[in-house]
């Protein structure tokens, strides 16, 4: 299946990491290996990006960006509309591409390229919706507004987790918006950035656009640094770790650039007595293990009331027994690898170092053999009962161990949650009215996500997504998060025959 999938797109052994739309850049980077978490082998190569192609791609897209910015914002969103066509022709061998390459199950590989159809159809409609205010003058026959412009080159870093999505909620608004982007994916998932790299560059083609309009790098972190570094690209938009995104933020403000960041996670939900536990247990289960614990909205913590810990105990212990691991191309399959054998070692260490602190295992994962997949990162997932003083729950472990801890009242269940760096998704389980508006009050959660009665993990394009405090503060998707993508003006127009000065001060010439 999966040499029919490379088949399909055109991957070869060995391929350019670096893309002006349909055109290979030469590079003398180093040469990539792309294995698969699902059974270990070999899947191509790249050539990773080198410095000479970086200034190349930069330099091209800088030409492209005086060209599209011009072109009308509902024309602009014509072509995203195209984009988004095209993913819905390719979306199943894409999505199994993903899966493939990611190891994610293959309802999410599915899942995250419609994600990416969704934003285009957002972007479109947006594209017709780029609105300012009118705002009243102090002074008479004066208009003032505002009105917005696109930035430019728009640079997005995105990680292995969701190697196309987040990509696509960037890349389709900011293209609306009359940027143009540049985009370095994960180099852990590189197949499919390149895969959506032609797609797009096809639409590019085929309405006679500047192929700049979308671009593509591959390489490590020393890629990601040339461009927060570089004041050709206005914005970086960013997602990963907490510990990437602080140097990220620290390039670009040096150089007073804007910077959009997408970090770390430590997702918790608290179950108070008052909960549903028929749809509690599932939305936890889902959250602790979709993805295999490796979404920035996985659920890490379980906050539960003292009165019924142990029948949530006891279900979850139960609901776990029941989990499907192995290929992620089995539509019976729960929950896929790690990405890598490096996640199955943090993995291993989390658990040790959670027992050393005192946790007590209720489900002790570790690592499992799949057959006809011996050589994949596969995992089992692990429940364990802490206390809210651990250090280990100040830290986001990506993989799927969740942590139970036992609370007596609602506040100071939301202390719990909120005791730690970061602030993406939360979520109550509750029937109860009060306790639902007291979570959602300002003395409740402080995440960007609070959610009731649905788990902590996923989100829906309409919303802005994003969090606070290490989880950097950025918003992408819906809303409003067009506006990071373009820099606001005041205009002020004098119709009159007179100048009026501000605060009445008198100028006799």
């Amino acid at each position: 299946m999966l040499q029919e999938i490379l088949n399909h797109f055109q991957i070869n052994s060995a391929n350019p990491g670096s893309w002006i739309g349909n055109e290979a850049i030469h590079s003398n980077g180093d040469l990539l290996e792309v294995f698969s978490p699902v059974d270990g082998e070999l899947i191509s190569t790249i050539k990773c990006s080198d410095q000479n192609a970086y200034q190349q791609i930069v330099e091209e897209a800088k030409k492209a960006f005086l060209y599209w910015r011009n072109i009308p914002a509902p024309k602009r969103g014509e072509i995203v509309r195209q984009f988004g066509d095209r993913l819905r022709t390719e979306k199943e061998p894409l999505g199994k591409l993903v899966s493939f390459e990611m190891g994610k199950s293959l309802q999410e590989g599915l899942g995250e390229v419609q994600e990416m159809i969704d934003i285009c159809d957002f972007a479109v409609g947006l594209s017709r919706q780029l609105y300012g205010l009118t705002i009243q003058s102090e002074r008479p026959m004066h208009r003032m507004y505002e009105q917005w412009h696109p930035l430019g080159v728009v640079g997005i870093i995105s990680a292995f987790n969701f190697p196309v999505a987040v990509w696509s909620w960037n890349s389709a608004i900011a293209w609306v918006c009359g940027n143009v982007c540049i985009w370095k994916g994960s180099e852990k998932t590189p197949l499919t950035a390149l895969v959506c790299q032609q797609l797009m560059s096809e639409v590019l083609a085929n309405n006679d656009l500047p192929q700049a309009i979308s671009c593509l790098l591959t390489g490590d972190k020393e890629v990601g640094e040339w461009m927060s570094t570089d004041k050709n690209l206005p914005l970086i938009s960013a997602t990963g770790s907490s510990r990437m995104g602080k140097v990220v933020a620290q390039n670009v403000a040096n150089r007073f650039g804007k910077s959009l960041l997408e970090l770390g996670g430590n997702n918790a939900m608290i179950i108070t007595e008052n909960a549903d536990l028929n749809i509690a247990i599932p939305a936890t289960y889902f959250g602790a293990i979709g993805t295999t614990g490796q979404r920035c909205t996985s659920t890490r913590r379980l906050i539960v009331h003292e009165s019924i810990l142990e029948d949530v105990c006891e279900r979850l212990v139960n609901a776990y027994k029941q989990v499907n691991i192995g290929s992620p191309l089995d539509t019976k399959t729960h929950m896929g690898p790690l990405i890598d054998q490096m996640a199955v070692e943090s993995y291993l260490a989390g658990i040790d170092e959670c027992k050393k602190q005192g946790g007590k295992m209720l489900v002790e994962g570790g690592v499992m053999q799949v057959k006809g997949f011996e050589n994949g990162c596969y995992v089992s997932p692990s429940i364990a009962l802490v206390d809210a003083k651990l250090p280990i729950l100040q830290k986001e472990l990506f993989a799927p161990l969740l942590y139970i801890i036992v609370y007596k009242d609602l506040k100071e269940a939301i202390k719990i949650q909120n005791n730690v760096p970061q602030g993406l998704s939360s979520t109550i389980m509750t029937m109860n009215m009060r306790e639902a508006e007291y979570f959602l009050s300002q003395c409740g959660s402080d995440c960007g996500i609070a959610n009731v009665n649905i788990g902590t993990s996923g989100a829906e394009i309409g919303g802005a997504f994003g969090g606070e405090k290490e989880t950097g503060g950025g918003r992408e998707s819906g809303s409003d998060a067009w506006k990071n993508y373009m820099r606001r003006q005041t205009v002020t127009i004098n119709y009159s025959d007179e100048l009026p000065l501000s605060q009445g001060i008198k100028f006799e010439m």
